[in-house]
């Protein structure tokens, strides 16, 4: 498992190699830390919510997106609190329940929430809350959890600074940000190459958010990151 310190990914021959194989090109949809309406979250919406489910629970998913691998990465989560942002269908969130942790489900979408709210029903699970976010906040209270994972979601947040300042907040002294978003290149999953962010530009917004401890996994995974910062 290949793991790489803030000082290795800005610095290191072998990080930066890794870099360029994943990107193409550094075409960015943001500005100063904002992403330009109508790219990433237009791009998703063109989908309609039965072509979304189908899309973000297939088996197609899972062989790439090999929950067991990231979830055996983030290590014992048995009654951690742990808000999922971009919840979505609940792929992770019920995946971290089943492993023990008390999910906050927490999405921008009342669709998905519904959707999750029978899902939740149906499923007889207990330990999982829904949170309707804005779109520019993840309504934390201050240290309210253990961890916060956001998965093939970062690249939808528009002012990713200011947002992940609150994210900061709400995570407690001994918890953690888990980011899990694609490489920025050509790739036969994901979104774009313009829609995504690449690595070195999230380490560095999440630096200027007050995060100043990161670990980077960039072998776990065949087409995605594992961000981890304190």
């Amino acid at each position: 498992m290949k793991k790489l310190t803030l000082l290795a990914l800005l610095m290191s021959s072998i990080a930066i190699g890794q870099e360029d194989k994943h990107q193409h090109t550094h075409n960015h949809d943001k500005d100063h830390g904002h992403e330009h309406k109508g790219g990433a979250n237009h791009y998703m919406h063109q989908s309609s919510m039965d072509e979304l489910v189908e899309r973000f629970e297939s088996k197609d998913r899972d062989k790439y997106q090999q929950p067991e691998k990231v979830l055996e990465y983030l290590g014992d989560i048995n009654g951690k609190k742990i808000m999922d942002i971009g919840a979505g269908t609940g792929y992770f969130s019920v995946k971290l329940a089943a492993k023990g942790a008390n999910v906050i489900a927490a999405d921008v979408s009342d669709d998905f929430q519904e959707y999750l709210k029978e899902r939740i029903k149906e499923e007889g699970i207990s330990n999982i809350e829904l949170r309707k976010l804005p779109y520019d906040s993840p309504e934390l209270e201050k240290n309210e959890v253990d961890k916060v994972l956001i998965v093939n979601t970062y690249h939808h947040i528009e002012d990713r600074i200011s947002y992940f300042k609150k994210v900061r907040k709400g995570i407690n002294s001994e918890g953690e940000l888990v980011i899990i978003d694609f490489f920025k290149a050509d790739l036969p999953v994901g979104p774009p190459v313009g829609h995504k962010v690449a690595i070195d530009d999230v380490v560095i917004e999440l630096k200027e958010a007050g995060f100043t401890e990161f670990v980077v996994e960039v072998g776990l995974l065949d087409y995605q990151y594992i961000i981890r910062a304190k």
